[in-house]
């Protein structure tokens, strides 16, 4: 279960970045990025990236992040991960009607990286109290 957390949470959060990257009338700082990364040809692809793909990736970091409480039972790693995603999945749909809901996408998919960054850096390990781990 632990590694199907790892990956689903990696996963989720660089699916997330890709595929705003080739969404260049939605997210212009991100689909620039993404030209210069070559990945300019997903721009065919803009609707299925935005309506589809985001929402997706971002359930699957959302549910990675869940299933890592399981593993490791530690509530701020899980919690600094989960609310990425639901602050992506918040801007995509109730507060998609506002002007200020690109720069809050952002800031989810900025926390999504950073908190993917964070745990391939610093993974983390079951928590254990010195009478043992709980169960």
């Amino acid at each position: 279960m632990h590694l199907l957390a790892r990956i689903g949470d990696k996963s989720g959060a660089l699916g997330a970045i890709v595929s705003t990257m080739g969404c260049a009338m939605c997210f212009p700082a991100l689909a620039s990025i993404g030209a210069a990364l070559g990945l300019g040809f997903l721009a065919q692809w803009e609707g299925l990236f935005v309506n589809t793909l985001l929402p997706l990736f971002a359930w699957i970091a959302l549910g990675a992040n869940a299933l890592g409480w399981l593993s490791h039972r530690q509530w701020h790693r899980s919690l600094a991960g989960m609310v990425g995603p639901v602050i992506v999945l918040l801007s995509l749909y109730p507060w998609f009607q506002y002007g200020w809901s690109t720069w809050t996408l952002y800031g989810g998919l900025t926390l999504m990286l950073a908190v993917a960054i964070q745990d391939l850096v610093s993974p983390a390990h079951r928590y254990c109290r010195p009478a043992g781990c709980e169960v």
